[in-house]
């Protein structure tokens, strides 16, 4: 049955909605064009392909673990110092506590769940921003990572660390890397968390409004804390990749990986649902940035050509996460013809403290 002409959105909206929906992955493939016709020996091959997706499987990883806490309305600053500290425990409990390499990457994985879950109650149940509580105890991770180390690098023995856990990264899986194929998978897991189960709608929801969540018998401080501690589970494994890749631990690596995996969060919040930090949109948002970090490398860019497209980027995604929060509440409130508080999605507003 066809929807009457009066129900259906105007065609500038219904034009608007398909390119703030679908213009980031848009731009992946016309940045892909660009370079290749650019750099038409080396940038469309396989090779480049595989490096790049090898090169920002972690950050992928990262940034999708950042959504986390976002969707909830917070912001875990704390993933860098978490991934730093993270590749240097599974070295330090293979190389020098001769653990069984899968056991030590499972008590990585989940002492960074618990970590997290730490994070949650010190926001939520100390009342503190979660800008100021997960740098805080970001920096308190940064000084014990230090502290073991002596801030000396962690090297593996003369056998080196077991081919089995070098694979975990170094592998291929359908002709390319194996990396790509744990972001593809956390990715999905995360897309049905989010937008089929009530754990996911329930964040949205507290993200969108805290106080019509307890309204509405949603427990916010518990899922809080149970979006903190997804995001260290992620983070926890991303430091096991983390050492695989680099088989060497070097106690200052992970802060590198701050800031893209926010850029890669917050620009992937303006696709696929824009308003909505999401796991489909993360992905293209990464894609973007690694088609545009390669090509711009390939072109022969000085080295400060990567901070400089990463802050700008940022500002780019927070200004862009901004307005399509703003444009859905206007399309909102047109379609209702009323006076309607629809929950924001505002990555960029606090949330309110009670």
């Amino acid at each position: 049955m066809t929807e009457p002409r009066s129900r259906r959105p105007p065609r500038h909206r219904r034009r608007g909605h398909l390119i703030g929906g679908y213009g980031l992955p848009a731009l992946a493939v016309l940045l892909f064009l660009i370079f290749s016709v650019a750099r038409p020996d080396t940038f469309p091959t396989l090779d480049n392909v595989s490096s790049i997706l090898s090169n920002q499987s972690i950050p992928a990883i990262l940034a999708l673990g950042a959504t986390i806490p976002i969707a909830s309305g917070n912001f875990d600053l704390s993933i860098g110092y978490a991934l730093g500290l993270a590749h240097i425990a599974v070295l330090r409990l293979v190389v020098d506590g001769d653990w069984p390499w899968p056991l030590a990457c499972l008590a990585v994985i989940l002492g960074g769940a618990a970590f997290g879950a730490l994070n949650g109650v010190i926001v939520e149940f100390g009342r503190i921003d979660s800008f100021i509580a997960t740098l805080g105890t970001g920096s308190i991770l940064y000084a014990f990572t230090g502290w073991i180390t002596g801030g000396a690098r962690v090297l593996p023995g003369p056998g080196g660390l077991p081919a089995a856990f070098t694979d975990l990264y170094d592998s291929t899986f359908l002709g390319l890397p194996v990396s790509a194929s744990y972001v593809l998978a956390l990715a999905a897991v995360l897309w049905l968390l989010q937008e089929r189960l009530p754990l996911g709608r329930y964040l949205y929801v507290i993200g969108s409004n805290p106080r019509a969540a307890e309204l509405v018998g949603i427990p916010t401080r518990r899922y809080s804390v149970y979006a903190f501690a997804g995001s260290g589970l992620v983070v926890g494994f991303a430091g096991v990749l983390l050492a695989a890749q680099q088989q060497i631990g070097n106690p200052s690596v992970g802060l590198e990986y701050l800031l893209p995996a926010f850029v890669g969060a917050l620009l992937g919040s303006t696709a696929i649902r824009p308003g909505r930090a999401n796991a489909l949109g993360t992905v293209v948002a990464v894609a973007v940035l690694a088609i545009g970090l390669a090509g711009i490398g390939q072109l022969g860019a000085d080295f400060w050509a990567v901070p400089l497209f990463n802050g700008a980027t940022l500002l780019l995604a927070v200004g862009l996460a901004g307005y399509s929060a703003r444009r859905r509440l206007r399309a909102a409130g047109a379609e209702t013809r009323g006076p309607v508080t629809p929950p924001s999605t505002d990555v960029t507003a606090s949330r309110d403290t009670p």
